[in-house]
């Protein structure tokens, strides 16, 4: 209990000094002894030690699935890392740094037991392009991983190299780099809020894995084409693709030949959307860059420009 209660001191950065100080002001505050007040901490103590503990590592990223799953508002994301997970570590998040953060990191790691989330890609050509506290983040990912419960790759760039991958670093995913281990791939630039809550809810809640794809992506998220829920498929029967970005009466046409590889990329975005159901690429008018898909995004790119080719109303990659 004493070591239990000392390392969340320790990830919030609160000394023991300062938590018996405001230990004591509490209870004066509540009216109750402190032998009744400290049985309630241990109580409270006890329960939050059951909570499924997290480690989330950062790598050659952009910080952005780490403000997408911020902006989660059911559960809220102060809600799920605070009463339903044990987040232990989190360079972004966490209040702890340095030494102090790494210690945190380390006793997680010996215990085991967790859930490990990787956001970014891990360099291929040369560690140097991602150190973390002076060791090279492909290591830290590997030994993290061996005594994870699971792992899941959040965001495209942790899937499959993501951006990274055009880059002289070569970065890779995370399926390319760990073994032995059940592995989920969450892509998407980036990734989606309540794909990644659903995942962790699906595991916590029945114990396994959800059903994953050729690509490690779970299928109730994943499992259609975006082509197929597109709102613009109507027009693409018809033949009516976009041209001139300038023509009102062109607005809701298809955006196949301005670059849309929504024939060819699997994702709900069309039904789930983003922003808790504002919109969606395609719904504001950019055509879909398969984010979801292993070659984004240097096989996707130049995103404007048709890369699929139209046979006899058929796509063809």
């Amino acid at each position: 209990m004493k070591e239990e209660m000392e390392r969340e001191l320790e990830f919030y950065g609160i000394s023991r000094r300062d938590f018996l100080r405001s230990c004591a002001f509490f209870a004066a505050l509540l009216g109750v002894s402190q032998v009744e007040f400290t049985k309630s901490l241990a109580y409270a103590l006890e329960k939050a030690k059951k909570k499924p503990p997290v480690i989330w590592l950062e790598g050659q990223d952009c910080a952005g699935c780490t403000i997408s799953f911020s902006g989660l508002l059911s559960p809220s994301v102060a809600s799920l890392i605070l009463d339903k997970l044990s987040l232990r570590y989190h360079e972004t998040l966490m209040a702890s740094a340095g030494d102090l953060a790494e210690k945190v990191y380390h006793e997680t790691v010996k215990e085991g037991g967790y859930i490990l989330l990787v956001e970014g890609s891990i360099p291929k050509a040369d560690d140097r392009f991602c150190m973390v506290g002076g060791r090279p983040f492909r290591e830290i990912v590997i030994e993290a991983s061996k005594n994870a419960k699971c792992v899941i790759a959040v965001g495209a760039c942790a899937s499959f190299g993501g951006i990274p991958k055009a880059t002289p670093s070569k970065g890779v995913g995370v399926g390319e780099v760990i073994s032995g281990k059940p592995l989920i791939n969450l892509p998407l630039c980036p990734v989606h809020p309540e794909h990644l809550v659903g995942t962790i809810l699906h595991i916590l809640m029945k114990g396994k894995l959800p059903e994953l794809d050729d690509y490690k992506r779970p299928t109730m998220f994943f499992g259609q084409l975006v082509h197929d829920k597109c709102p613009r498929k109507e027009h693409f029967d018809a033949g009516n693709f976009l041209q001139d970005w300038n023509d009102p009466s062109q607005k809701e046409w298809c955006l196949f030949e301005k670059g849309c590889k929504g024939p060819s990329a699997y994702s709900d975005c069309p039904t789930r959307k983003w922003n808790h159901g504002v919109n969606w690429c395609i719904g504001c008018g950019a055509p879909c860059m398969a984010c979801s898909e292993p070659g984004f995004y240097s096989e996707m790119s130049p995103l404007y420009t048709a890369s699929l080719v139209l046979e006899k109303g058929f796509v063809k990659g």
